[in-house]
């Protein structure tokens, strides 16, 4: 395992650990507490984390296993995401914790025992080991993100919030594509204001699009946890302007977003 993977499952840790913390000690009606997702619970957000992660165990050890996963999948893909959340948050909220506990666990041990060079497959294009780990980080921040507001709580940034930044600058295309437009020719520059105080950036210096503002704001934008008007980041060109309309860092169908709370 390289020292780059095996930094980067660390993190997918550290995230779930973080989330952990702020519904372990929930009462059991707690888990009940809707989210900003329509139709979902805090049970609901924890169940779709335990079962997408045990999905990627059996994506990591039994490729076979794992297309009759994609298969079922792929006969109603939004239903099926419901109708698996919805069964796990049926669950009493000590087996549904420590299922999720469980299987997060297990897939940081099976992503870890992956080869070098192999590709996993997914419910969109198949990915490497490090790909994998960084779409769970992802995902586990942003259902995080979800059960924080629900709970009215205000998490701090972190440095891992780099992973999210970095999967979404990568599905700029993606985002595109699913929306059914073409991706740009031209790179666009994204600069992000970190956590730390450092300055991360992708695409050449002289770009003539770029987007620049806080790394948190453009993960909140690309999960589409914030609408891009509630947030300090600034487009400049056309294309990098779409791209803020659009950025999608998860696989599926394009997603609703959040509404702009800017003028209420």
């Amino acid at each position: 395992m390289s020292t780059q993977l095996l930094g980067l499952l660390d993190d997918l840790r550290a995230e779930g650990d973080a989330l952990e913390s702020l519904v372990v000690g929930l009462p059991a009606d707690g888990w009940a507490t809707p989210t900003p997702a329509a139709g979902w619970t805090i049970g609901h957000q924890i169940a779709h984390l335990a079962w997408t992660d045990e999905a990627s165990v059996v994506a990591a050890t039994d490729q076979v296993a794992f297309q009759a996963i994609l298969a079922q999948a792929l006969k109603a893909p939004t239903a099926f995401v419901d109708t698996a959340a919805a069964q796990g948050a049926a669950r009493a909220p000590d087996e549904l914790l420590s299922w999720w506990r469980v299987s997060r666990i297990a897939l940081v041990e099976a992503l870890a025992k992956v080869p070098a060079g192999t590709k996993l497959p997914w419910f969109g294009p198949p990915m490497s080991p490090m790909s994998m780990a960084t779409a769970r980080l992802m995902e586990t921040w942003a259902h995080g993100l979800d059960v924080a507001d629900a709970l009215g709580v205000e998490r701090t940034a972190t440095v891992r919030l780099r992973h999210v930044a970095h999967i979404s600058v990568r599905t700029r295309d993606f985002a595109f594509t699913i929306n059914g437009r073409t991706p740009p020719a031209e790179e666009i520059r994204v600069e992000l204001a970190a956590p730390d105080g450092s300055t991360w950036a992708w695409g050449p210096t002289d770009a003539a699009q770029r987007i620049v503002g806080s790394a948190l704001d453009f993960c909140l934008v690309a999960t589409q946890r914030r609408h891009r008007a509630d947030t300090n980041l600034k487009a400049d060109g056309r294309d990098a302007d779409a791209w803020l309309d659009i950025a999608q860092a998860f696989a599926g169908l394009p997603g609703p977003g959040r509404a702009s709370t800017a003028h209420e």
